[in-house]
């Protein structure tokens, strides 16, 4: 029996989350919560093979939780359910250490072997996401440049960003002005809105 955690803030998909994988037989959710800072006290109580977490969750975000799950339970593999088909996002969730990647609207019988592929030792990814992520251009951008057009994308000022990155606001100028040239935008929107499309943004911190 695969024992599994279940994270989504929305009772009503939670419920139907909780009866689809009931269904499989061979599946028990141990645990449920609806926000994001429970997702570890419950892991540690309960002890589940698999945490099924949603990407937007409150306090906490799927991404976050996965990374504690990753540090402080480490026997507790992830699979991240989303309602966002977007490269950066599934880049991060792997990046912070997720076993499986699961867009919400995928056909109900492939949570249940998603559940069961990762509950094994296997990644258990989109096939359509995973597709368009191999083949994605790398990006030009450096670790600096997209830190910095990440945080403007969630409306920091140069100011802001400068002291959340321990730069000075010149420095933050310039790497936000090579970003907009690289990405050959007309504005810092327009970068914004090109470097997230391409997936070259940082997932935002919670």
């Amino acid at each position: 029996m695969v024992r599994v955690l279940l994270a989504e803030d929305m009772h009503l998909v939670r419920g139907a989350l909780r009866a689809l994988l009931a269904e499989a037989g061979d599946i028990e959710v141990v645990a449920e919560t609806g926000h994001g800072d429970q997702v570890v006290p419950s892991a540690l109580a309960h002890r589940p093979d698999v945490a099924v977490l949603d990407v937007d969750l409150p306090g906490a975000d799927g991404i976050a939780a996965t990374a504690a799950l990753r540090e402080l339970l480490p026997e507790c593999r992830v699979l991240i359910l989303t309602a966002h088909r977007r490269v950066e996002v599934l880049r991060a969730a792997l990046a912070a250490g997720a076993a499986g990647f699961m867009p919400k609207d995928a056909p109900p019988d492939r949570l249940a072997d998603a559940v069961r592929q990762v509950a094994a030792g296997q990644r258990a990814v989109d096939p359509d996401l995973a597709a368009r992520a191999l083949t994605a251009p790398a990006s030009p951008l450096t670790e600096r440049e997209a830190q910095a057009l990440g945080l403007a994308a969630e409306g920091c000022e140069p100011r802001e960003i400068a002291q959340r990155l321990h730069l000075s606001a010149g420095t933050v100028r310039n790497y936000l002005a090579a970003a907009q040239i690289k990405l050959d935008a007309r504005t810092r929107l327009d970068a914004v809105r090109i470097a997230r499309e391409a997936g070259w943004l940082p997932h935002p911190a919670s």
